[in-house]
């Protein structure tokens, strides 16, 4: 009896299930991956709000920018991660002599590159837009020497640059430079930015365009924004100094006491 009754048990785990008990079990599937979907749905699209969040706060209000050359040192060092204020001339402000800016050297520094691929320009553009690589070659950032109407001339006696009559300490410069190692004199057409590194000796700037189309000049619509604020190291972290090195630099055309 025993024996046949396991021979019965078998038989029936070998029969066909209904279609009932494969519906009933059908349906625990289904509800466990609906439990599951929902979830993974909001994750994805809190991610890419997320991403969607913060490249629309980097196009239109800070953007992080990699330092990828020396030619700031020692302001700013190769690594460093600079904070770019898109809002400091977006409300009628323009850039003032000693600011810091990144801006859009195309047409200036560099020539417009038509052949470049759209797709692998969009992506490069958007991890530069979030500091995780290194900038479009048409990015450079540099400091402001020389704004609309002003003449700056270099150098003096002393190795230093003149703005509109007026000699310019400039202090942040890197240790053992001058102004410039190549004399020059030149009026900035209004409506554009004369811009100078402050490694003279390792900065391209507006110094080795002068023969160009444009001498140079940088047009101030091709600014990207000012630099505020140093991000990354941790040691480094806080805002930038020397603008005020051209605190006693008068206007184009004043008298000077």
């Amino acid at each position: 009896m025993e024996t046949q009754a396991e021979h019965s048990e078998r038989d029936r785990s070998s029969e066909p299930r209904t279609g009932s008990e494969e519906r009933s079990r059908f349906s625990r599937f289904r509800g466990a991956v609906v439990s599951v979907r929902p979830w993974r749905r909001r994750v994805l699209v809190a991610g890419v709000a997320g991403v969607t969040g913060l490249l629309l706060f980097s196009a239109f209000v800070v953007q992080p920018f990699l330092i990828p050359s020396g030619s700031m040192e020692p302001t700013l060092r190769i690594g460093d991660r600079v904070l770019v204020n898109k809002l400091a001339y977006r409300f009628g402000a323009e850039p003032e002599r000693g600011d810091v800016v990144v801006f859009d050297g195309t047409g200036s520094f560099v020539r417009e590159d038509l052949d470049a691929n759209p797709v692998a320009e969009l992506a490069r553009g958007v991890a530069a837009s979030l500091g995780l690589t290194a900038p479009p070659d048409t990015d450079f950032v540099k400091r402001v020497a020389g704004v609309g109407g002003d003449r700056v001339v270099c150098c003096d006696a002393r190795g230093r640059l003149r703005v509109n009559g007026v000699a310019v300490d400039e202090t942040y410069l890197q240790p053992g430079d001058t102004a410039s190692e190549a004399p020059f004199d030149i009026v900035v057409p209004q409506g554009t930015l004369w811009m100078l590194g402050d490694h003279r000796s390792r900065s391209s700037d507006s110094r080795d365009h002068l023969g160009s189309p444009g001498g140079g000049m940088v047009p101030v619509e091709r600014v990207i924004g000012r630099v505020d604020w140093l991000g990354w190291p941790p040691a480094r972290i806080g805002g930038l100094e020397g603008a005020g090195a051209f605190d006693g630099v008068r206007e184009p055309g004043r008298a000077h006491g």
